[in-house]
């Protein structure tokens, strides 16, 4: 009879040992799980819409690369293929709810790395005037530094270099205006008509069929010349409405008046960059690009004289 007493009596400690073992390991659960509820939430950036915005963002070194070395062709279809990549990845993410924060940053990014690399290319090799090229990089120019701004204003602690550019964690959101959303559209064909034009005008099937449609390259030059002017009025326009729209970036937090702190910055940013960006465009269509003007008419008229 004493011995199972004695065995009840010893047994009694580790029963408790066991219960109390469990209740610590539900503690530290609960205080686990209270815990991760308070960490950035990360988004799965890895989907096939970004897949098609990052092989665009490779496209276009690669279609200036064909442009300098006067692959014209080569160029253009790169480029037609970066156009309907821009369409696809959008139509792809919203159809099966793959939309991204990382998207909204990288898919701009993709469509100003080729618009940044092809408009210097085209200015150096002067299909484009240096007023125009001004205006588009300065846009360009002036919203990346308020981008920098607003990421790394934004981002929430702890402020590093690898969570910076570790954009599986939100911080802004930009969401373009309707005015750029235009003058996007009109910059991609400024730039597809700039590759396409000496294709047509060189290519004796093509000048063919553009003769014959009673186009001359005389008039195709000149429709180019007005329509350069049609972009330079959007992309400014485009460039301030950053400036003055309050909704064009939202900025995730729960303080209120450090968001809006934030965003008049980001705004006053765009304003005076791009602000002075355009006042040299403005020189410059005054003066350097009048002078080429000038002289390339000065050597179309010289045949006809001798």
């Amino acid at each position: 009879m004493l011995i199972p007493a004695l065995q009840v009596e010893k047994g009694k400690p580790l029963k408790r040992s066991i219960e109390n073992a469990k209740e610590r390991t539900k503690a530290v659960r609960e205080k686990v799980k209270s815990s991760l509820t308070n960490l950035t939430p990360r988004e799965n950036i890895y989907n096939l819409p970004n897949f098609l915005t990052v092989s665009r963002l490779i496209a276009a070194p690669v279609t200036a690369y064909f442009l300098v070395h006067d692959h014209y062709k080569w160029a253009l279809g790169l480029f037609a293929y970066a156009g309907v990549t821009d369409l696809v990845d959008g139509w792809l993410a919203r159809k099966w709810k793959l939309q991204t924060v990382a998207g909204s940053v990288i898919d701009p990014m993709a469509d100003k790395a080729l618009m940044i690399i092809l408009t210097v290319t085209l200015a150096i090799k002067g299909a484009l005037p240096a007023y125009l090229a001004t205006l588009i990089l300065g846009r360009d120019a002036s919203l990346a530094i308020a981008a920098i701004y607003y990421r790394y204003a934004s981002l929430p602690a702890p402020k590093t270099m690898s969570r910076y550019w570790d954009f599986s964690l939100p911080s802004a959101e930009v969401h373009p205006t309707t005015v750029s959303k235009y003058n996007t559209f009109l910059q991609l064909v400024l730039i597809g008509s700039a590759l396409a034009l000496p294709v047509v005008t060189t290519g004796g099937e093509y000048a063919g069929l553009l003769h014959g449609l009673g186009l001359t390259d005389a008039a195709l030059h000149s429709s180019m010349h007005y329509y350069q002017w049609l972009v330079a009025a959007t992309t400014a326009w485009s460039g301030l409405s950053y400036a003055y729209l309050k909704n064009a970036v939202t900025i995730i937090g729960t303080d209120e008046a450090l968001k809006a702190k934030q965003g008049a910055r980001g705004r006053a940013i765009i304003g005076v960059t791009f602000g002075s960006m355009v006042a040299v465009a403005t020189w410059l269509a005054f003066t350097v690009d009048e002078e080429r003007k000038q002289e390339q008419k000065e050597q179309s008229e010289t045949p006809k004289t001798q």
